[in-house]
Parts: structure tokens; sequence; C-alpha cells
């Protein structure tokens, strides 16, 4: 990453949304996602962390809100959640899910099976559709095919390996990750908005 690059990576994590994470509703979304997944042969972990990191990022383009908030950092393979590991072994250790290994391809995948169904009452409509949308984009796609497409998204490109990848990312447009003034000017806003929002929450 360059210097010029370092600067909007950096402008991005000073504007980003002030979103606090919740990660009961989130490990509800990782047995929605399991669910919605059941059927694609190629919906173990990988793709599922694709899943989640698309659905989310997307409504916040709808509504300016994640979510769950829970944040996304740069790994090789494309997005994935942070504290992932930990959330899914609490689902595991309550009974509320197991997790299977599973041959793909000569590849070994873990895949999320739920016991019981996800709390979908938790989520909004425009959540639910988020994750819908999200599933369909990526079902019948391999891991690869996955993690390429995630490549894509501005914001990935835009933080180094292992740093968050800031909501806010999710309003540039795939054409330009470098934003323009306006665009920076937008994006400060929404992350002052939402700052004071939660200010007045509390």
């Amino acid at each position: 990453m360059d210097e010029h690059e370092r600067s909007i990576s950096d402008s991005l994590q000073h504007a980003d949304l002030d979103a606090q994470p919740d990660e009961a509703k989130f490990a509800e979304l990782l047995l929605l996602v399991a669910e919605e997944l059941a059927d694609d042969p190629y919906g173990g972990a990988t793709k599922a962390n694709k899943v989640l990191y698309f659905a989310e990022f997307a409504h916040v383009r709808e509504t300016g809100r994640p979510i769950t908030g829970v944040r996304y950092r740069k790994l090789e393979r494309g997005p994935a959640p942070r504290h992932l590991t930990t959330i899914r072994k609490r689902l595991i250790d309550a009974g509320d899910a197991q997790l299977v290994r599973e041959r793909v391809l000569g590849y070994e995948q873990h895949r999320l099976h739920p016991t019981r169904p996800a709390r979908r009452e938790l989520f909004s409509a425009t959540e639910l559709k988020a994750v819908q949308d999200a599933v369909n984009l990526l079902r019948g796609h391999t891991n690869t095919d996955a993690s390429e497409r995630s490549h894509r998204e501005p914001g990935w490109q835009l933080v180094n390996e292992g740093e968050d990848i800031p909501y806010v990312s999710a309003l540039l447009p795939h054409d330009q990750p470098q934003p323009s003034p306006r665009m920076m000017a937008r994006l400060r806003q929404i992350g002052e908005e939402y700052a004071r929002q939660g200010r007045l929450a509390q």
C-alpha cells in the first residue's frame, strides 16, 4: 500500500460508522447464514464469511447501518468477522450448532450445522433481504470464486492484511476505490451522524 492509499485508509477509519458490535445478534446471523447455505455444496466457513460480509456491507449501502456491527478484517482469502471462532464456539458449547468437517473438491471445509432455527424475529425485513441477496450472489460458486469476488471490494483493497475494513467503505464506488473529496466529506458526515446518535442513545 503506497502513501496515498494509506492516507485514504486512515481517513476511512477515522470516518467509520460508530456501530457497537452486537455479538448475540451476530451469533443468530451465523445460524441464519448456515441455514441458507445448507443446500450449497460449497457452503462451508469460507463462503459463510463472505456471505456475512456482503450482507453487512450491502445493508450499510441500503440503510446506512450494518446488521450487527461486528468488525470484519482483511485476510488472505477475503474478509472475515473478528471473534468468529469465539462466537461460533459459544453456539456449539450451548448445543445450538455443530461444526462438521467435509471434503469438497479434495479440500476440507468446515460447515456449521444449526441444531435449532435462527431467531429471525431479531432481524428487520431489510436485514433479511440483505442476507438472502448475499446468499443468492454466491450460491453455487466455489470458495475460490467467493474469495476472488470479495477481493474486488473497495474496502478490502484499501486496508492491509489483518486490519479492519471500515463499514463506510461500502459507500465507495467499485470502479473508483479512491474517494473524491466530496465522497470523503460525505463519509465523515455519516461517521459524525452515527457518533451523535450513539451519544443520544446513551
